[in-house]
């Protein structure tokens, strides 16, 4: 974990997931503090055409001198960390907790579910990172069907104190921490409710590809777990906002539905469960919308791919966002020729699809808000004590406290 006192306020030290990031944005985080955490996760190296993996080496490079100055210290022995995320969600004030720790690593689809496609692209880029860190960087974000109650007493009792950190994000989101020693007994998941990953496909792939590689040339090792938030999906509302699509090229295909005036009115007539979707095409200078229910079951985004999308807009015909008005401006401005607007869904629609052994679509869901990266970092180097995804009593001894900044406090 960062030291404070080497390394200045939380606030200026994390990040979002790499993958949200766009250049503007990764440019303010790394003047934001000299050692921000986009500056490895997205490292920038010295330009050589003739050798793109140096910023990779310069990403490891940098990280292994913010351990050597103490910029990043060890925890002082194995730990779990107690994350909640408050934020305001259409007109409410709303909150989601849950646990980072190690987890190990499993092959997709025993107990842990994916449910979108990965891209090589992005793997490769994951994984030359990895191989020159050896460090997560970020947690991957996975959801539960249900927490056992002890976990939620563990919960309750952890976020009762002062968080020992508290970050607010860019977009009002307040991340709040407490460390929780590993001798706390933990009993994660039972064998019958495996782990749904909501954010984090192409990090999880790139671990299992990783370990793969390590366990070839040195057995099994703390490469095996990665980094993982784990949150209840039963007891708590977790928001999962919509990825919706933007035609850039080829006819706009006619579906049947009903018009509306404005944006709005589209919005506000989405509904997953109906499998009701709308659109907005320009007509002589004009956008219009319509709204469309589609057959097949929710969620909406996979009844609009094999209705409409995988047909009239393959390959890289696609744009994704999370923003319906960025999506309607696209329109406006001729940028896309269609744009497809899609209701938020929720983890138990997904985990029914992922139960009947099917994918969504790649960039079909938007889990809001997202842990920070940074705010704890798992090194590959070292052996912490994993979370099975099996009963088990966390093992471990209590170690000596993480250092922390002067007058902070953990559980």
């Amino acid at each position: 974990m960062y030291d404070p006192r080497v390394a200045g306020p939380l606030q200026r030290l994390t990040a979002p997931p790499y993958d949200v990031i766009s250049e503007p944005v990764r440019a303010a985080l790394a003047a934001a503090s000299p050692y921000n955490v986009i500056r490895i996760d997205l490292a920038e190296g010295p330009a050589d055409p003739n050798d793109p993996g140096n910023r990779y080496r310069h990403a490891a490079e940098t990280l292994r001198s913010w351990r050597a100055n103490g910029v990043l210290v060890p925890t002082g022995g194995p730990c779990i960390v107690a994350y909640e995320l408050r934020f305001r969600l259409e007109g409410r004030d709303r909150s989601v907790r849950g646990l980072i720790a190690a987890l190990e690593l499993e092959p997709w689809g025993g107990s842990i579910l994916p449910h979108e496609e990965t891209m090589p692209g992005p793997v490769e880029d994951r994984l030359q990172l990895l191989r020159a860190t050896q460090t997560h960087l970020s947690p991957v974000y996975l959801t539960a069907a249900a927490h056992p109650p002890e976990l939620a007493a563990l919960l309750d009792e952890a976020t009762a104190q002062p968080p020992s950190a508290e970050v607010r994000d860019e977009e009002g989101v307040v991340h709040r921490v407490w460390i929780v020693p590993a001798d706390e007994p933990v009993q994660l998941l039972h064998e019958a409710a495996p782990l749904l990953i909501a954010d984090g496909h192409h990090r999880y792939a790139t671990a299992l590809a990783y370990r793969e590689e390590r366990r070839a040339t040195d057995g099994p090792g703390p490469w095996d777990r990665i980094l993982a938030f784990v949150a209840d999906a039963e007891s708590q509302q977790i928001p999962v906002l919509a990825y919706h699509r933007l035609q850039l090229a080829g006819a706009v295909p006619e579906l049947p539905g009903r018009p509306v005036d404005r944006l709005e009115d589209a919005l506000a007539a989405l509904d997953d469960d109906a499998v009701r979707i709308a659109s907005a095409v320009r007509v002589d200078g004009r956008v219009r919308y319509r709204v469309h229910e589609l057959p097949g079951e929710p969620p909406a985004v996979r009844a609009l791919h094999a209705e409409v999308l995988d047909r009239v807009a393959p390959g890289g015909r696609l744009r994704f966002t999370h923003d319906a008005r960025e999506a309607d401006a696209a329109v406006r401005g001729g940028s896309a020729v269609a744009a497809y607007l899609l209701p938020p869904t929720s983890p138990r629609t997904i985990r029914r699809v992922v139960e009947r052994g099917q994918r969504l679509p790649r960039k079909s869901t938007f889990f809001w808000p997202k842990p920070r990266s940074g705010v704890v970092l798992l090194p590959l180097g070292s052996d912490p004590a994993p979370v099975r995804t099996r009963p088990l009593t966390h093992p471990g001894g209590r170690g000596e406290p993480p250092v922390r900044a002067p007058g902070s406090r953990a559980s």
